[in-house]
């Protein structure tokens, strides 16, 4: 990581509470642009509900959530993804019957420029907005690698390439941030690696990644820093060698398993 590079996330005295729970209490933390961020922790200790707050599905009870320094309490999730971070989610989320290419160039169409009277009268403005959505939705295929999948029904492919073509999806918006919800759940150890080698491919092209996962070996390879939450506060925050080494961490978390804890 870059010295002194510029923060293009902040958390700050986040908190969340559902009644009597409290879901995320105070949470702070920041990451700089170009850094890969493991969001860890038990299951229940508040990372998708960090995600949620982030993307705007989710009001927080106090706090600010800050992107490149806008303040996004109370924005939409569209309107946060208009801003450059956008995410994927735990469940595949594709369009089951229709084939990959149709999903991605589905995706593609939130940034169109085209508007309703060039699509109904068929312009040339809309001729050439489809002709370069189609370009760009082949140019996403290669980048996570399911060109040769294009044309086959998105429902038939393997759990793991179901998962690429959700980062596909995210990847349509071009987003400076990506959030990865669980991006390796369910994934073979072949799936996973390959898997790792996208995530850096796509910190490469320019993007911040931020993500939550469970498959430990995953997480200690491709971050750079990891916060550690436990019953809704954070517990540590570092490198992967400090919190391999943490004693809290290792109670609260990583002494359940370090595979799959």
């Amino acid at each position: 990581m870059i010295a002194q590079a510029e923060t293009v996330l902040s958390i700050d005295q986040v908190a969340v509470h559902f009644g009597g729970l409290i879901a995320i209490s105070d949470m702070t933390f920041s990451v700089c642009a170009g850094e890969i961020i493991g969001l860890i922790g038990p299951n229940g200790a508040g990372k998708t509900t960090a995600f949620n707050v982030i993307t705007g599905f989710l009001k927080q009870t106090s706090g600010d959530v800050r992107y490149r320094s806008k303040l996004l309490n109370g924005m939409k999730p569209y309107e946060i993804a208009k801003l450059g971070l956008a995410r994927t989610f735990q469940r595949t989320s594709v369009f089951q019957e229709r084939t990959v290419f149709q999903n991605v160039l589905t995706g593609l169409h939130c940034r169109g420029r085209s508007k309703l009277w060039d699509t109904l009268l068929q312009t040339g403005r809309e001729t050439s907005s489809e002709r370069e959505l189609v370009d760009a939705a082949h140019e996403i295929l290669r980048f996570v690698g399911l060109e040769q999948r294009a044309y086959e029904q998105a429902g038939t492919l393997p759990y793991g390439e179901q998962r690429l073509i959700g980062v596909a999806l995210a990847l349509a918006v071009k987003p400076s941030m990506l959030l990865l919800d669980e991006p390796v759940s369910g994934m073979n150890p072949s799936e996973t690696a390959r898997f790792v080698k996208l995530v850096g491919k796509i910190r490469d092209s320019g993007v911040t990644i931020l993500l939550v996962e469970h498959d430990m070996p995953m997480v200690m390879e491709v971050c750079d820093r990891i916060v550690v939450l436990n019953y809704g506060r954070i517990i540590a925050e570092g490198t992967p060698a400090e919190i391999q080494s943490n004693p809290e961490v290792i109670r609260a978390y990583l002494g359940q398993g370090k595979k799959r804890a």
